[in-house]
C-alpha cells in the first residue's frame, strides 16, 4: 500500500515542500530504504523509526518498504523526517486508519528510540510553508511547536509521542492548537549592562548614538582599556525592540541554524553577535555542505561586533564588503544557492598601532611607521568606506575613572534613538527602506537636499580628505540621522560638520 505525508525541507532559512511516499508490500529483504538524496542522519531513520514503532507497540512491516523523499533533487539533512516516516509507515501497513486528512498537515520531528519526539530545526520556516500553502496546521515536538506558533493564521498541534500522534490522526484524541511559548514572547532580561556604568568617553557615546539612531556601522579606534569593547556591548541595551516581523526574521534564522532550540536565542531582542578574530570565511559568511547561515546572517536587524578587527583574516573581512551594501548574502555551493538576509549593524574595534599606543600621552608608542602602516593596511579602502563612523577613542584620565556621577543610562538615550527611528519610519513608510543607512541614491537627493553654502562645505571636506564617491553619500546618510535625532526637518551647516568629522580617520589621515 502506498502512503504519502507533507513534510518539508530547509534551504537556508526558509522552508521548501517535501512529500514523504511509504510504499509497503515488496517483495524483498524485509527492510526500510529510504531514498530521495538523503543525508547520513536522514539514512539512520532506519534504526530510530524501527526501534519507535516496536517501543509504541506496532509492527514494522515484514515486507520490503521503500521511502522516497520527494523531490529527489533536494538535499535532505536532519532527523526531522523520522515522525512522518513512521507515520507513513503505519498507514502503509495498515496500522494506521485516519479520522482526519491528512492532506492538511505538515508534519516534522525527530523520533527517539522509546517513541518519544525530540525538537527540530526550522519549525518557525515550516509554519510560514504552511501558511502559504493553505494547510489547516502542523505536526510538531513539543519545544519546536511553541516556537511555530508565533506565526498567526495557522494551527500547530503538539504531539509528544509517535502513539499520540497515531491516536490524532486517527481521530480517538483532539490536540487543542498550542500557544506561543512565552520565553519567544518576553524581552529577555539577561542585561549586559547599562551605559551609566560608562565613565567619560562624551564624543564616543554621542557617536554611537547617532550610530544606533540611523543604523550607520561604525568603527573605535582606541588604546587598550579605553573602554571600546565595554561600550559595543552596551550597544543591544539602547537599540529599539525589534518589530514583530523584524522578530519573526531573527527568529526564523536563529531557528534554522538550531540555536532555538538550545535556547540560544536573543529572546524579543536584537542579536548581538561576538564572533573571535579566528572564524573563517564559512563562519562568518556562512555556507557548508548545505548552506546555512553564519554570523553575519545571526546578525541581522541587530548588531556584528568584531573586536581586534585588524586580526581577522583579510580574505575573512574582504567577503563582508558586499553584505555590508546589499543586506543580504547569495551563498552557492554543489547542494545549492541560497539567499540570506543579513541586514546587520557593523561596529568594529581595533587599536591604533600594533602596540596600542600610538597617540597615547602616557605610554610610549614602539611600533615603527612601517609596522603602523602594515598593521592598519590589513583593512582595505573599499571595506572602510562601508563603515560611516569613525571615531577616536582615547585612553581614561585617572580623573574620568575616579568620577562617582553617572553617566547618561541606556533608558534615556533609548527614548532619543525611539523618536529618530520614529522619524524615519514615517519618511520610508512606502519604501523597502527601514533606516537612514540604507538610503539609496535617490532617496539621498530627496531626503539630504543641501543649498549651495552646504555644499560647498562638503566639497571642501571631500578634497582635504581625498575621500572616495561613497563616502560623499555616507556623509550625508549620517548628517540626516543627526538631524533626525536633532528633530530637524533639514540639515543644517552643524549636522553636516559633525557627519564630516566622522570620517577624519579616512583615507590619507587613516594610512
Amino acid at each position: 500500500m502506498l502512503a504519502t505525508i507533507d513534510s518539508a525541507a530547509l534551504q537556508g532559512i526558509a522552508a521548501e515542500p517535501v512529500q514523504v511516499e511509504v510504499n509497503a508490500g515488496e517483495s524483498g529483504d524485509p527492510r526500510l530504504v529510504v531514498v530521495g538524496l538523503p543525508d547520513a542522519a536522514v539514512k539512520e531513520s532506519d534504526d530510530r523509526v524501527h526501534s519507535a514503532l516496536s517501543n509504541s507497540g506496532f509492527a514494522m512491516p515484514r515486507t520490503r518498504t521503500t521511502i522516497n523523499l520527494a523531490p529527489a533533487d533536494i538535499r535532505k539533512e536532519g532527523p526531522l523526517y523520522d515522525l512522518p516516516i513512521a507515520l507513513g509507515v503505519l498507514i502503509a501497513t495498515e496500522q494506521l486508519k485516519p479520522g482526519r486528512n491528512i492532506d492538511d498537515y505538515i508534519i516534522a520531528g525527530e523520533l527517539g528510540l522509546s517513541g518519544i519526539t525530540r525538537p527540530i530545526k526550522g519549525a518557525l520556516a515550516m509554519a510560514r510553508l504552511a501558511k502559504r500553502q493553505g494547510k489547516v496546521g502542523l505536526l510538531l515536538p513539543p519545544r519546536s511547536a511553541g516556537e511555530a506558533a508565533l506565526v498567526e493564521g495557522i494551527a500547530v498541534h503538539c504531539v509528544e509521542s509517535l502513539d499520540q500522534a497515531h491516536r490524532f490522526l486517527s481521530g480517538e484524541i483532539n490536540l487543542p492548537p498550542t500557544s506561543p511559548d512565552p520565553a519567544f514572547l518576553h524581552k529577555s532580561d539577561g542585561s549586559t549592562g547599562d551605559f551609566s556604568e560608562i565613565k567619560g568617553q562624551h564624543a564616543l557615546r554621542r557617536a554611537v548614538e547617532v550610530a544606533v539612531a540611523g543604523n550607520h556601522n561604525l568603527l573605535m579606534i582606541g588604546p587598550p582599556g579605553a573602554g571600546k569593547s565595554m561600550l559595543a556591548k552596551r550597544i543591544p541595551t539602547v537599540m529599539p525592540s525589534p518589530l514583530k516581523e523584524e522578530y519573526l526574521e531573527i527568529l526564523g534564522i536563529h531557528s534554522a541554524a538550531g540555536r532555538t532550540i538550545n535556547g540560544d536565542c536573543p529572546w524579543g531582542m536584537r542579536p548581538f553577535r561576538s564572533p573571535h578574530h579566528t572564524i573563517s570565511d564559512v563562519g562568518l559568511l556562512g555556507g557548508g555542505t548545505i548552506p546555512g547561515p553564519g554570523e553575519i546572517s545571526l546578525a541581522h536587524h541587530g548588531v556584528l561586533f568584531l573586536d581586534e578587527l585588524p586580526e581577522f583574516k583579510r580574505s575573512a573581512l574582504e567577503v563582508l564588503r558586499q553584505p555590508l551594501e546589499d543586506g543580504e548574502v547569495t551563498i552557492s555551493r554543489s547542494a545549492g544557492k541560497v539567499t540570506l538576509p543579513c541586514a546587520f549593524m557593523l561596529v568594529a574595534a581595533m587599536n591604533p598601532c600594533p602596540c596600542g599606543y600610538l597617540g597615547d600621552t602616557k605610554h610610549e608608542c614602539r611600533c615603527t611607521p612601517t609596522q603602523i602602516q602594515r598593521y592598519r593596511a590589513r583593512i582595505s579602502g573599499p571595506l572602510l568606506d562601508r563603515i560611516d563612523i569613525h571615531i577616536d577613542a582615547p585612553a581614561l584620565s585617572i580623573g574620568d575613572l575616579r568620577a562617582e556621577k553617572l553617566g547618561e543610562s541606556s533608558a534615556v538615550m533609548r527614548e532619543r534613538i525611539t523618536r529618530a527611528r520614529a522619524l524615519q519610519h514615517a519618511r520610508f513608510a512606502r519604501s523597502n527602506v527601514t533606516s537612514n543607512a540604507r538610503m539609496t541614491h535617490a532617496q539621498i537627493r530627496k531626503h539630504c537636499p543641501m543649498d549651495s553654502t552646504l555644499g560647498d562645505l562638503l566639497q571642501q571636506a571631500m578634497e582635504q580628505l581625498s575621500l572616495s564617491a561613497r563616502a560623499y553619500d555616507r556623509i550625508l546618510k549620517v548628517a540626516r540621522t543627526i538631524a533626525d535625532l536633532a528633530e530637524s526637518d533639514g540639515i543644517a551647516a552643524p549636522h553636516l560638520l559633525e557627519a564630516i568629522q566622522y570620517r577624519s580617520l579616512d583615507r590619507k589621515v587613516f594610512y
